[in-house]
């Protein structure tokens, strides 16, 4: 008989405080050597320079990153005005002289005010992003042109909390695939003195915020206690926006082999309309979606995601396996 597959030690979500100077892949390794497996993914990269929330999904639960691509991203951001980097960034080669320019309050928030809603983008040449299957950052740093095509973003919130010499501090709600330091380099060219991002904190990614987060040293010590589960968002607890249906035995089955099956509206349960504390103001951003409803068991256990195709009829498309 083949072998089966184990099923991982934990299904869930976990956040993590990202240090300052860690790639996410880096926490990714740490968390696998730490929970036993490698069954774990990251929604969302953060650069090495960024610290906060990253957002790791566990064993199952990496089976819903497709639901969390369209997630609002919250940050506090810190722009230092007076010269811009290669990179966009504090960990870039500088473009010029320092500028060292006083800061008018009043002119950076019509500035922010003036990005909020939907635009294009282009990306940073010291980047992710892929140029002919390689990343664009590989091209930028021997110097070779760069060419990347823009994408539209949504700006749901630019707000300035404070100026402390050059540097100006904002908050920002935006969408998925938003790049930060590109608003920091656009409003030193709008201001003529050059701008480049001294610091950022990622503050929540959707339903996941700063508040839920863990540090890798307090988990090191979680798992050597036997206590690394304590900090797992089980997975029955995930997209809690999603409606829910507990389902009989008879539709379960159905619901396992991924056939289409009916509800009817009083069985459904409402998804979570206000977001929880820390969360962005809204958990997605982008288009509108279909309908998406959360099939639970008898035993509350979560079996399936589904999608509406007509009012009452819904179609699996995630089903998770039953555990031993």
């Amino acid at each position: 008989m083949p072998k089966q597959p184990q099923a991982a030690p934990f299904d869930g979500a976990l956040v993590i405080d990202k240090p300052k100077g860690k790639t996410s892949h880096d926490v990714v390794d740490a968390v696998r050597h730490l929970a036993g497996f490698r069954q774990i993914g990251h929604l969302g990269t953060l650069d090495p320079l960024a610290t906060g929330a990253l957002v790791l999904l566990l064993g199952r639960a990496t089976r819903l990153m497709q639901f969390y691509a369209g997630r609002r991203k919250r940050y506090s951001a810190g722009f230092r005005f007076g010269f811009a980097t290669d990179t966009y960034d504090s960990d870039g080669q500088a473009q010029g002289p320092d500028a060292a320019p006083a800061l008018d309050k009043s002119l950076l928030e019509r500035l922010a005010g003036e990005c909020i809603g939907r635009f294009q983008q282009t990306p940073p040449a010291f980047s992710a992003k892929k140029v002919k299957g390689r990343p664009a950052y590989e091209l930028a740093r021997k110097k070779q042109p760069v060419e990347l095509k823009s994408a539209e973003v949504e700006l749901f919130e630019f707000t300035l909390k404070e100026i402390e010499g050059s540097v100006a501090r904002f908050v920002i709600e935006c969408s998925s695939g938003t790049y930060i330091r590109s608003l920091a380099h656009e409003m030193g060219e709008k201001l003529g003195c050059g701008a480049h991002l001294s610091e950022i904190e990622r503050t929540a990614v959707g339903e996941f915020s700063l508040e839920q987060a863990v540090k890798l040293e307090e988990l090191a010590e979680a798992a050597r206690t036997g206590k690394f589960g304590d900090y797992i968002i089980r997975l029955e607890n995930l997209l809690p926006n999603f409606p829910r249906v507990n389902v009989l035995p008879i539709i379960e089955r159905r619901v396992r082999h991924g056939t289409k099956f009916n509800v009817m509206l009083a069985q459904i349960q409402p998804g979570r309309v206000e977001p929880p504390p820390g969360a962005t103001t809204q958990l997605d951003g982008g288009e509108p979606r279909p309908p998406r409803l959360r099939v639970f068991s008898q035993q509350n256990s979560l079996i399936a995601i589904a999608e509406a195709v007509v009012p009452r009829t819904y179609q699996p498309i995630v089903v998770f396996e039953a555990l031993p």
